[in-house]
C-alpha cells in the first residue's frame, strides 16, 4: 500500500499570483521610466518612476529569497500595503501631470503606462489586504489550539 504523500501547503512565489501581479507591474513601471527618459521629461517624472522601479526589484527580490519568511522584525504584507497605496498616489500625480498640459506624445504614452501601473498596484494591494484578512502569515496571526 502506498504512503501518503505530504501535502505542500507553500507554493513558491515565482508560481504565484502575486509575482505576476508584481512583475506586470515592474515591466508597465520600467515602460513608463523609458518613455520619459526618452521624452526628456521633466526630472520629478524619471525620478519618481525610477525610485518605484527600486522599490518594486526589491520587494520581488525579497519574496524570491524568502527573506519575508526568515526577517520576522517586520510585517512584510503590512509593508507591502502602504508601498502599494504611496506607489498609487505618487504615480496618479504624476500620470496626470505628464497628460494635463500639451506634452509631446511620448511624455502622453508615458502618462498612459502610469496609469496602467495605478492598476496594477491597486490589483496589487488588493491581493495584500486580502492575505492579511484571510491568511496572515505574520506575527499577527490567531492561533487556536483549542
Amino acid at each position: 500500500m502506498d504512503s501518503p504523500q505530504k501535502v505542500v501547503d507553500h507554493q513558491p512565489f515565482c508560481l504565484s499570483l502575486k509575482c505576476f501581479v508584481k512583475t506586470l507591474r515592474l515591466v508597465v513601471t520600467v515602460a513608463s521610466m523609458i518613455f520619459f527618459i526618452v521624452a526628456q521629461a521633466p526630472e520629478p517624472y524619471i525620478v519618481i518612476t525610477g525610485f518605484e522601479v527600486t522599490i518594486i526589484l526589491f520587494l520581488i527580490a525579497l519574496y524570491m529569497c524568502s527573506l519575508d519568511k526568515t526577517m520576522r522584525s517586520f510585517f512584510w504584507p503590512l509593508l507591502d500595503v502602504i508601498n502599494s497605496v504611496v506607489t498609487t498616489l505618487f504615480m496618479l500625480i504624476v500620470s496626470v501631470s505628464a497628460l494635463i498640459p500639451e506634452t509631446s506624445t511620448m511624455i502622453m504614452v508615458g502618462g498612459v503606462f502610469g496609469f496602467l501601473t495605478v492598476i496594477c498596484t491597486v490589483a496589487d494591494c488588493a491581493l495584500m489586504c486580502q492575505k492579511l484578512r484571510f491568511r496572515p502569515h505574520g506575527p499577527y496571526q490567531n492561533r487556536y489550539t483549542g
